[in-house]
């Protein structure tokens, strides 16, 4: 049997960010606690460095490598850059936050790297073997991340709950993968979906791995009735990686989601439409309903978070490259809102102190009008008020659901949508109407200012200039 040797690069992003998590576990060993500061400029510059790489091996054509299990193509590209992205803004905001608590140590910034690699093989992955590597390797390092503040009962509470509920919805998704490799006798995605549409669609063995595989993904994104970990997690985590939780991850999902459903199970479509029509339903009332109770920012913003998926959902609902490019123009949207928001939280908060109640956020437009009116751009734009960028990404969503003919369902979102603007503009009416709690100035490093302003202008300006953004979604399913 001939070895033949892999083509090594369309995986240099990979090699490199994996590289360079050792190299960072390996320097940490010898730095003191005052010098911890090179571990956060190095992981940033990885993030740089393995955005220039993704850049410079992109190509317009798909590649496969590594006997086919690892495919390269636009979507997967525009999808890691912005996980550098995202990744790299939430190392920015959390700085600050771990060295008051005074867990500002290398393993935090390992771990999030492991758990960028995982994103990076989860949205490349071409095989059910190298999507089951990558989702184990982002969970895992995820679960230690919640748990990283060792003596906080709270964090490691959340840390247990994630990762039991993590290892059942891992389980059911293993499960579903292999009753379609028993039904295909292959784990290749593309050859599944070879084999598939050549099977009867009522394959009554097919759709109980197909509802395996849903069940696998709704518990990773948080869909309704399988999300009963998102406000735990968020609320109990130290809200630096509950800021990596909300974001980073829903990218890679996203890309799972394509992998498993659109390319392998194409031709099965007509089946897990219906199953998303109910998961998408239920994630969107139950989601806004339940917000409007939060008195906590951060249990809010998860069932903020649940909702927002159920709009993730319509686009895939959708199909078609319309509905798919219009469902990761929401994905990337939401994951810039969400820095935001919980960015925010972080900004407000100091030693000993997490500004995550309501209460915290009184009077902040007296305390600080600027931020105050960045935190507003944000809540409105989540909200979906135009001429925000969180408008357009309703809006390019409900258009793709409603083409697709399913108008009952956009209907019902709008409606939803006008239930959920009220705890968002709640937020705001705390910010501007009240009277504050305290009357301390915001103190915050002028790196961590200046990104937070781009952070909350962004949101005006990519709604005034939407195009490029949406070009860029359209052009990875072109």
């Amino acid at each position: 049997m001939n070895f033949i040797t892999p083509d090594f690069m369309p995986v240099l992003p990979e090699i490199f960010v994996l590289t360079m998590a050792c190299v960072v576990l390996i320097i940490d060993l010898y730095l003191k606690d005052e010098n911890r500061g090179v571990i956060y400029l190095l992981v940033l510059a990885t993030l740089v460095g393995a955005a220039g790489l993704t850049l410079f091996v992109h190509t317009p054509e798909s590649v496969t490598t590594f006997n086919g299990t690892f495919i390269k193509d636009t979507m997967s590209d525009v999808l890691k850059v912005f996980i550098y992205l995202v990744s790299g803004v939430v190392f920015l905001y959390s700085r600050d936050y771990l060295i008051e608590r005074k867990i500002f140590k290398g393993e935090y910034f390992a771990l999030g790297l492991f758990a960028v690699l995982g994103m990076m093989v989860l949205v490349s992955a071409n095989n059910m073997i190298t999507i089951f590597l990558g989702l184990e390797l982002m969970s895992l390092a995820l679960y230690a991340m919640v748990a990283f503040q060792r003596d906080d009962k709270n964090a490691v509470e959340a840390a247990m709950k994630y990762f039991v509920l993590g290892a059942i919805a891992s389980g059911l998704l293993l499960y579903g993968m292999s009753i379609i490799y028993g039904m295909t006798g292959t784990l290749d995605i593309a050859e599944i979906g070879t084999k598939v549409s050549e099977m009867p669609s009522d394959n009554i063995v097919l759709l109980f791995g197909v509802v395996f595989i849903l069940v696998g993904l709704a518990f990773k994104l948080g869909a309704v009735p399988f999300h009963m970990w998102i406000p735990d997690v968020y609320h109990g985590a130290p809200t630096a990686v509950t800021l990596f939780i909300a974001t980073a991850p829903k990218i890679a999902a996203f890309g799972m989601l394509m992998r498993l459903l659109v390319d392998g199970l194409g031709s099965l479509q007509a089946h897990w439409q219906e199953m998303l029509v109910a998961l998408a339903v239920m994630s969107i009332i139950f989601g806004n309903v339940i917000a409007i109770a939060q008195t906590n920012i951060k249990r809010m913003l998860a069932y903020s978070t649940i909702s927002h998926v159920g709009f993730l959902l319509l686009g895939i609902i959708a199909a078609g490259a319309n509905g798919y490019s219009s469902a990761m123009f929401y994905i990337i949207v939401y994951t810039l809102m969400g820095l935001g928001g919980f960015g925010m939280i972080i900004l407000m908060s100091r030693s000993g102190f997490e500004a995550d109640e309501l209460d915290d956020l009184k009077g902040l437009a007296k305390r600080s009008p600027w931020f105050a009116s960045m935190m507003i751009l944000i809540m409105l734009s989540m909200a979906g008020i135009p001429p925000l960028i969180g408008f357009f990404a309703k809006l390019a969503v409900l258009q793709a659901v409603i083409d697709a003919g399913y108008i009952w369902l956009a209907v019902l979102a709008v409606l939803f949508s006008v239930v959920g603007a009220y705890y968002y503009l709640r937020v705001v009416w705390y910010m501007v109407f009240e009277e504050p709690k305290e009357t301390a100035p915001i103190k915050a490093s002028f790196d961590v200012q200046v990104v937070m302003s781009i952070n909350g202008l962004g949101m005006l300006a990519l709604g005034l200039f939407p195009a490029s953004l949406i070009a860029m979604c359209a052009a990875a399913f072109g």
